[in-house]
């Protein structure tokens, strides 16, 4: 039975990542002749080829394609067990909370208010970020909890929904559709929403992994629909709380609501994550959304 190394899996994660070993050999900051020494140390270790090497291209064995799919894994999950680890073995280990601003449909100060009042409570560190950013982070160990919309990749983790509000379309107040007083998703054919997709194929779920523009922030949103660049179907709560004259909303009878929820990790035993989760959901549970 053959015991891979975490250094074999990164040496060989470079090679086929870049199909070429000076590259990867620069990129991992080691000499070319030694790396190639290790990646055919690691093919006799396992009997099987690899890399198909020429002297004009390094190319994936079929082998070489599992590895690289099943190593990138190992690796990950390696790196999520090292921040986990250094986190539980602070002093005062923190809870460490994903979630994108906006996107807490207003409930977040009062979860963290009541939070801090249970006996199981840790210290809160905020990790903000763009959407689609929150399941990477509990995947990797950068964060043990996050609250986010669905849907997302829920491969790994638990989840408790905790709450479902309607999302309207938001439109430039002199776009023609903003005269109209409710829209089907087929009156958006030809709109474009910020992350780039189409808003009449709008299907709630996020554009794939290495396709999305970069995040925009709410100011860059705001502005793009004004100038009637793009159209976006933010939930009811963040209307609410952004109001502007440059902007309309207006109701659209297909699309699908939001449903905030909180997400963790299924391998977490952690009582500051189980009660940060009891206590989202009994805010969420009682909480009365404001009028207008």
């Amino acid at each position: 039975m053959s015991d891979l190394e975490v250094r074999q899996l990164r040496y060989f994660v470079a090679v086929a990542e870049e199909l070429h070993f000076g590259r990867a050999a620069e990129r991992i900051g080691m000499a070319q002749p030694p790396l190639s020494r290790a990646i055919r140390e690691l093919e006799r270790q396992l009997g099987v080829r690899l890399l198909e090497r020429t002297t004009r291209q390094v190319t994936l064995t079929p082998a070489g394609r599992v590895l690289l799919r099943d190593a990138r894994t190992a690796l990950d999950a390696v790196a999520a067990a090292d921040r986990r680890a250094r986190n539980a073995g602070r002093p005062a280990p923190a809870l460490r909370l994903a979630f994108k601003p906006d996107y807490d449909a207003g409930l977040l100060p009062r979860m963290l208010a009541e939070y801090q009042q249970d006996p199981a409570a840790a210290p809160v560190e905020l990790l903000m970020g763009g959407r689609g950013e929150q399941v990477p982070a509990l995947w990797d160990g950068r964060a043990d909890v996050a609250i986010l919309p669905m849907p997302f990749d829920e491969r790994g983790l638990d989840f408790e929904p905790l709450l479902t509000e309607p999302r309207l379309v938001a439109l430039a107040a002199d776009d023609p559709l903003a005269a109209r007083t409710g829209l089907d998703l087929a009156d958006l054919a030809g709109r474009v929403l910020p992350d780039g997709m189409a808003a009449d194929d709008e299907t709630g779920t996020p554009p794939p992994q290495g396709k999305r523009p970069p995040c925009r922030d709410l100011a860059e949103i705001f502005n793009l629909i004004e100038l009637g660049t793009v159209v976006w179907f933010p939930p009811l709560s963040l209307i609410r709380r952004h109001r502007r004259p440059g902007i309309t909303y207006r109701p659209v009878h297909d699309l699908r609501p939001s449903t905030l929820t909180v997400a963790w990790p299924q391998s977490s035993h952690s009582s500051a994550v189980a009660a940060f989760v009891r206590v989202a959901a009994e805010v969420a549970a009682t909480h009365t959304a404001p009028a207008g």
